[in-house]
């Protein structure tokens, strides 16, 4: 049975491994020029559609939701790396801490000291991203250029050890009109350069720039990402 066969028999949200695997390589092969990496979002993908990407390379996973990211991890190998990108409540957050690699989307001063506190009851280190609000969509979660300055100015954040923040996130506004995901990918990249030099002068882990999903990630690449965020172009609408 040919692919195109093969894909009408398939459930609409569902490629076949094969299908997969040219996504992928296709993706990869974009990304290679910029030195940016792929996470892929697994979210409402069955075990058997992660694990096709997983043999096809694919080591960097993100899930939105705390449940189905544990169940998940169950079903790979130990070397997947898995990301939390959706967000997060802080009574969630004992669940990942013990090996979650990256949270994209602290967005308050409470869940970072819930990570800072479940962190140190694991015993290691927590790279986290700050999610930085900059689309025109009120559903979208990320606090805002003056509350992050605030929160890195503060005693609390100087005061702990259990976290550490590497980069940000943003989540662009859901709109056919380029120009202006262009301009808020602009200015998220604008303010990490402004941290940067501000706050992270001499900490050379604060480097990564998590912006772009399926509809916008070659937007965001242009402006300097160091982590997209890919799910349906991946595995199918």
């Amino acid at each position: 049975m040919n692919t195109r066969m093969l894909s009408l028999l398939l459930p609409k949200n569902m490629q076949p491994a094969d299908m997969v695997y040219e996504n992928y390589q296709r993706i990869c092969a974009e990304l290679k020029p910029y030195g940016c990496r792929l996470v892929a979002v697994t979210k409402n993908r069955s075990a058997e559609e992660v694990m096709a990407l997983y043999r096809a390379g694919q080591r960097i996973f993100g899930e939105n939701r705390v449940q189905e990211l544990c169940a998940k991890r169950t079903q790979l190998p130990h070397d997947a790396e898995w990301h939390l990108i959706g967000h997060l409540q802080t009574n969630k957050v004992k669940y990942i801490a013990p090996f979650v690699k990256l949270i994209h989307s602290v967005d308050s001063m409470k869940l970072l000291k819930e990570i800072e506190r479940q962190a140190c009851k694991c015993n290691r280190k927590i790279d986290v991203l700050l999610q930085i609000f900059i689309a025109e969509e009120e559903t979208k979660f990320g606090m805002s250029t003056e509350e992050a300055e605030s929160l890195l100015s503060s005693g609390d954040y100087r005061s702990m050890s259990y976290v550490r923040i590497v980069g940000l996130m943003g989540m662009a506004t859901n709109t056919r009109d380029e120009a202006k995901v262009d301009k808020e990918f602009a200015g998220l990249k604008n303010f990490f350069e402004y941290l940067k030099t501000q706050y992270f002068g001499n900490i050379p882990a604060f480097k990564e720039l998590s912006m772009g999903m399926s509809q916008d990630y070659k937007i965001a690449l242009r402006h300097g990402a160091t982590y997209v965020r890919l799910g349906s172009i991946l595995f199918g609408e």
